[in-house]
């Protein structure tokens, strides 16, 4: 099966229906998609300063009902290990996130420009 790690905003423009797919050809290709623990962490802290609401509850066991979504296990020091050479972005979540898709060997979809810039293993 073939699958791509989603980065956060997709996974929210999935999970919201948005119109900012359509341009997304990879979206097509994928059997399933993996979603990093890393993320749901993300949403969380999105939620908490008020950027998001949503019950994160809710969202996880929608994602584990859909057979579409697999909430990737992955050991933490192995995506840190991965995460130390990734200097080009200071965002810990995009780092870690990048870090996932590395280690895994798990193309990353992603629409953010930084990660499509410097990151060798996209969708």
């Amino acid at each position: 099966m073939k699958t791509v790690l989603l980065d956060t905003h997709i996974l929210i423009w999935l999970l919201s229906d948005s119109s900012k797919l359509k341009n997304l050809s990879w979206l097509r290709k994928p059997s399933y998609y993996t979603v990093s623990p890393v993320s749901l962490l993300e949403l969380k802290f999105l939620n908490e300063c008020g950027r998001l609401n949503l019950s994160l509850e809710s969202l996880i066991k929608q994602l584990q009902k859909d057979e579409t979504y697999h909430i990737d296990s992955v050991d933490l020091s192995t995506i840190c290990f991965a995460a130390f050479n990734l200097e080009w972005t200071r965002d810990p979540f995009d780092r870690l996130i990048t870090a996932h898709s590395l280690a895994k060997k798990i193309p990353l979809g992603t629409c953010d420009n930084l990660i499509l810039k410097n990151h060798k293993l996209l969708a």
